[in-house]
């Protein structure tokens, strides 16, 4: 019996040390990716919802440009390194320069008054050779023809994926690509979600969206015969001309020169009409084959998996034309590593896998571990990544810095602002009253406070209704906002409460009570937050109103219910806030422009401001170039929007991510959405953390066989009495 316990003791420890040498492997034991990955060129990262979109002329959302704005090539992009921010040539030769006429077409010179140009003119001129990523739409026969262009109900019966379709084709993007999808851009069965704006200033762009509404209605009908495929090259659009294989032109009305920021987004991609084909044919829709799942463009990456369950991954296109990584940028660039790979073809990565994580909490352990790249940095996750210094200076902890992750932040060309329905009696409207409390309300509500307690510090108050960065946004103290802050010891400090509560005498509201009636003044605030990770704001908020004796009335609903309040102008005080579409001031001051207004206009001036100074400004303005005149326009509308207090002017947002030691060439562009060609990994390195990391521990397992060993003994030995018993 002794000789078998041995037996027993020496397998257990042979066991032990199999797991000990399978954990100096290739890959860390609890790896969530295939040991074959190991040392592979692969960014990963996450996502937690599924794109709705991929289609370029209907996604419009940030977590869908993060796939599709890596395989589309508009004919622009901006500058990764350069700031302030600014457009370079992608499939483009260069960036174009609008030609101005008059209404019979003749030539006007550069700098006539904008009020006198009828049209501009932008000649666009695409680089050849650009060819799309490998696609079944393209893929064609030897003797002519396409293959998949004319499948049969059992065929697509057959189909689940696009990979399913065993063989593909290429061709090059031509002049004749781009102009396709402005036409679909026009197609009101796309629902794009910048065809009003264009049908504003493209000639021609309303017209053919009318035609092609009527003729989409004719194949409804059944007039078109059994495919739904509306060929677009049939259709012209007057604004928009092909001058050879190359080159195109698009005319506008008036001047727009905001138009070329537009080229730099992914709505002016182009578009093989095979795709378009390819996709309509009936019963591929409902098997989610469709370019909202299966994109197809001539970008760096292709969308090779879509399997939103689980993961996306992006692969190097293998027909992709080529770019290098920049040369130039600021002058600390070179100093701060960013020009290392100066020169390098792109991309500089093989692929990038995201997976799905819905929860913030397992995809900080996973960046923590080493099996993400990079990672925001939640409030739940805060503390333990970030501290902040004496002088109020975000700094990684140590716990971070020794695992060698690195702190990247930027103010984001975004903001956050209280609004006040400039419709409403008792809150809106123009009288000197109501704008003085307006102006009360703006000092109480202390945005610092607000940053500090629910953003973790996380944030820049607004001075005015411009981001740091836009052009007219004017920085340090000469951009401080004299209604709200004084200037002490040269830094800006909010005007105290007793300032307040004397304009609230001059509103007629003193302690909060109405001077005549006696009653206390009553606002309702519309939230669209009603779940319990709000109820510490909103109760935030009303304390703000109580210092003035303002009685605050949350009303909290969901947010197509905020929306329709909104619309019909029924609500009083309200958070909003807008992401910049391009880094230009128009952008901005739009959402204040009294034409724009939410209920008399559709628009997206959610308080119905309407200041008739301001609008004669706007239309000045809203089509300069940059210049100090333009510059100089600008300071008089931010004086009359912070003179009539519509918006507190809350905040901009700042971006914190974190990222580990092996991701170069990280800095933050808030513009740009093409980043991920400029992505370096040293997956040697990362390799080496994520085992180091993620030591084995196989300590248990060992116990567990030893305890089923124990556990056996007994058994072994009434075994072997009863061998020896039926041998007697």
């Amino acid at each position: 019996m002794v000789r078998g316990w041995a037996v027993l003791s020496r397998r257990a420890m042979l066991l032990a040390f199999l797991l000990l040498l399978s954990g100096c492997g290739e890959r860390a034991w609890n790896a969530p990716y295939p040991s074959s990955e190991a040392k592979s060129n692969t960014y990963y990262s996450s996502f937690s919802e599924r794109p709705k979109h991929l289609d370029p002329a209907r996604s419009y959302a940030a977590n869908e440009y993060i796939f599709i704005a890596q395989i589309y090539e508009p004919p622009l992009q901006y500058h990764f390194l350069k700031r302030p921010y600014e457009l370079v040539p992608l499939a483009a030769t260069e960036v174009p320069k609008p030609h101005f006429l008059d209404q019979t077409g003749n030539a006007l010179p550069d700098d006539i008054p904008a009020d006198q140009i009828a049209f501009s003119e932008y000649e666009i001129v695409i680089k050849p050779g650009s060819r799309y990523q490998p696609h079944p739409a393209l893929a064609t026969r030897d003797e002519g023809g396409f293959l998949y262009h004319q499948l049969t109900p059992e065929t697509i019966a057959k189909v689940n994926v696009l990979a399913d379709f065993p063989e593909t084709g290429s061709r090059e993007v031509t002049a004749d690509d781009y102009i396709y999808q402005i036409k679909r851009l026009s197609n009101p069965k796309l629902h794009s979600p910048i065809a009003s704006i264009m049908a504003e200033y493209i000639v021609g762009f309303s017209e053919l969206s009318s035609t092609l509404g009527s003729a989409s209605s004719g194949a409804a009908n059944g007039k078109a015969g059994e495919s739904e495929f509306l060929d677009l090259r049939r259709f012209d659009m007057a604004g928009v001309t092909k001058l050879d294989r190359y080159r195109f032109k698009i005319r506008l009305r008036g001047k727009y020169p905001q138009f070329v920021y537009w080229l730099a987004m992914t709505f002016f991609a182009p578009m093989p009409w095979e795709a378009d084909l390819f996709y309509s044919q009936p019963g591929l829709e409902k098997r989610n084959i469709s370019l909202n799942w299966y994109p197809i463009g001539s970008g760096p990456f292709m969308l090779s998996e879509n399997n939103p369950n689980l993961r996306m991954v992006l692969s190097r296109n293998p027909h992709f034309r080529g770019e290098r990584y920049p040369d130039e940028g600021e002058a600390n660039d070179a100093e701060m590593g960013m020009l290392v790979d100066a020169g390098k073809p792109l991309p500089l990565i093989d692929k990038a896998i995201y997976s799905l994580e819905k929860e913030g909490i397992p995809y900080w352990n996973k960046f923590l571990q080493g099996y993400y790249d990079t990672s925001g940095v939640s409030s739940d996750s805060f503390d333990q990544a970030v501290e902040f210094g004496s002088g109020g200076e975000a700094n990684l902890t140590e716990e971070m810095l020794a695992r060698d992750i690195k702190l990247a932040t930027a103010v984001e060309t975004s903001i956050f602002y209280l609004g006040f329905n400039m419709a409403d009696p008792v809150i809106g409207g123009d009288s000197e009253e109501n704008r003085a409390l307006r102006q009360a309300i703006s000092i109480a509500v202390n945005f610092e406070e607000f940053i500090s307690i629910f953003r973790n510090g996380r944030g820049v108050v607004a001075q005015g209704p411009l981001p740091i960065g836009i052009f007219g946004s004017r920085a340090g103290l000469d951009g401080v906002n004299p209604v709200v802050f004084d200037v002490e010891n040269g830094k800006p400090k909010r005007k105290s409460l007793d300032e307040a509560r004397d304009l609230m005498v001059k509103a007629g509201y003193p302690n909060g009570k109405n001077a005549k009636t006696g009653k206390p003044l009553v606002l309702n605030y519309e939230s669209a937050s009603a779940g319990p990770d709000s109820k510490a704001q909103l109760n935030w908020m009303r304390k703000q109103f109580k210092q003035l004796g303002i009685q605050l009335v949350i009303r909290a609903t969901d947010y197509n219910r905020f929306q329709e309040k909104l619309r019909k102008g029924t609500g009083q005080l309200f958070m909003f806030g807008w992401n910049a579409d391009y880094p230009d001031p128009e952008n901005f001051l739009f959402l204040l422009y009294g034409p724009n207004g939410k209920v008399d206009h559709a628009g997206e001036n959610a308080v119905n401001y309407d200041n008739p100074e301001f609008n004669r400004l706007f239309d000045q303005m809203k089509n300069m170039d940059n210049s100090p005149k333009r510059q100089q326009i600008i300071d008089k509308m931010v004086d009359i929007l912070r003179h009539d207090a519509p918006w507190i002017w809350g905040f901009y947002p700042k971006g914190f991510s974190l990222y580990h030691g092996w991701y170069g060439n990280v800095k933050p562009n808030l513009m740009a959405n093409n980043t991920l060609k400029y992505k370096r990994i040293d997956p040697e390195v990362r390799n080496q953390r994520q085992q180091s990391w993620n030591p084995p521990v196989v300590w248990p397992l060992v116990l567990l066989f030893l305890l089923l060993v124990m556990t056996a003994i007994p058994a072994v030995m009434v075994y072997r009495r009863h061998e020896r018993s039926a041998a007697r």
